[in-house]
């Protein structure tokens, strides 16, 4: 945990003040402290990741699991399922405030003020959308496997 982290706080349930939407071992989801809309939720692994830039190839099927909760989550909620009314994204930085991986879950995206629109704009600088995500990692090159040099300990037998 990140000592000054508030999603870390949140997630430990040490913030008394959120109260979560849903929890299981991985993730906490809670509302945002300033909706767009009637259903904006934020989906935060438990464990301290600081932004969606750091994240690689190896992150994919953690953000695919992010996801599956946030359809859970809106099914709870009874919101609808079509598609095209929802936004679900991260701040990219340098234009995220909290310093912890978390998914924006915006539904329905079509009653968001003009001014949440700009915030929560698909693709832009500053908002990406998890598709552009998945798509990204899925991208990015193998990690490079160096293979190094086994080298016994000192005054081991070597042969």
């Amino acid at each position: 945990m990140a000592s000054q982290c508030i999603f870390c706080k949140i997630a430990l349930g040490v913030d008394e003040k959120t109260k979560l939407t849903y929890e299981d071992e991985e993730f906490v989801v809670f509302p945002d402290i300033r909706p767009a809309t009637k259903h904006h939720y934020l989906i935060c692994p438990k464990n301290h990741i600081r932004d969606p830039k750091l994240l690689t190839r190896e992150n994919v099927p953690l953000v695919e699991r992010m996801l599956a909760v946030a359809e859970k989550v809106l099914e709870q909620q009874g919101c609808s399922k079509e598609s095209k009314n929802r936004r679900m994204g991260f701040h990219w930085p340098p234009f995220n405030v909290v310093q912890h991986l978390h998914l924006h879950v915006i539904v329905p995206a079509t009653e968001m003020s003009w001014l949440s629109s700009l915030i929560y704009r698909p693709n832009s600088w500053w908002f990406a959308t998890s598709d552009w995500l998945l798509e990204h990692l899925r991208n990015l090159p193998e990690p490079e496997r160096t293979t190094y040099d086994i080298v016994p300990p000192p005054g081991a037998s070597t042969g």
